[in-house]
C-alpha cells in the first residue's frame, strides 16, 4: 500500500460511510517523508507531476540567515536544533522541518555588525581592549561608521546570544521540499516567546 492523499476513504460529514467507486489514482500519491539531518549536504532531485523537481535534503549544514531589524542576510553554520512546537522526537534526532527553532554560528553577523558600526557585538568582548592592529579606513568611510553608532543598539537577549558564539533562528524555508534550510534570527518578543519555552522544556 502506497501512501495515498485521497479523501475517497473519509466519512461525510454526518458519518455515514462513503461507497468506493475507485481505486487509488497518481495525482493522489504522497511520498515517504525527508526527515533533514545535520550533516554534509546531501541533495536528492525528485521528479513530480508535470515534469517538475523537488529536492529532497536528506543532510544540510549550512542556510542562509536573515537578520531582519539589521536588513542583512548571511551564510551560517547550522549547530544545533533545540526546539520544535509540534514534535519533541525532532528535537531528539536532531530533525530540520520549517519553523523548527536552530541554533546558528554568530560569526557571521558578528562580522558584519563589526564593519557596519564599527563597534563589536556582545558586552563582553566590547568591554576587552583590542588587541588587534585596527584596519585603515579613509575618512570618507570613518566618518559613515561613526555616524551610525549611534542607530548601533542589539537587544540585551540578542546581545548576551553574541557573547555565547551562537544565535537562536527559526527555519522559514522547507529543507525537504526546496533543499535549503534559510530562515531568520529570533529577536524581540518572538526571541522571549521561544526563551520561555526552551527554558520550561529543560525544568521538565
Amino acid at each position: 500500500m502506497g501512501i495515498s492523499r485521497d479523501s475517497v476513504h473519509k466519512r461525510r460529514k454526518t458519518g455515514g460511510k462513503r461507497p468506493i467507486v475507485r481505486k487509488k489514482r497518481k495525482f493522489e500519491l504522497g511520498r515517504p517523508a525527508a526527515n533533514t539531518k545535520m550533516g554534509a549536504k546531501r541533495i536528492r532531485p525528485v521528479r513530480t507531476m508535470g515534469g517538475n523537481r523537488k529536492f529532497r535534503a536528506l543532510r544540510l549544514d549550512t542556510g542562509n540567515f536573515a537578520w531582519a531589524s539589521e536588513g542583512a542576510t548571511r551564510k551560517a553554520r547550522i549547530m544545533d536544533v533545540v526546539y520544535n512546537a509540534s514534535n519533541n522526537e525532532l528535537v531528539r534526532t536532531k530533525t530540520l522541518v520549517k519553523n523548527c527553532i536552530i541554533q546558528v554560528d554568530a560569526t557571521p553577523f558578528r562580522q558584519w555588525y563589526e564593519a557596519h558600526y564599527g563597534v563589536t557585538a556582545g558586552r563582553k568582548k566590547r568591554n576587552e581592549e583590542k588587541t588587534e592592529e585596527e584596519v585603515k579606513k579613509s575618512n570618507h568611510v570613518q566618518r559613515k561608521v561613526d555616524g551610525r553608532k549611534s542607530e548601533s543598539k542589539i537587544g540585551q537577549l540578542l546581545d548576551d546570544q553574541f557573547n555565547t558564539g551562537r544565535l537562536y533562528a527559526c527555519v522559514a524555508s522547507r529543507p525537504g521540499q526546496s533543499g535549503r534550510c534559510d530562515g531568520y534570527i529570533l529577536e524581540g518578543r518572538e526571541l522571549e516567546f521561544y526563551l520561555k519555552k526552551i527554558r520550561m522544556k529543560k525544568s521538565k
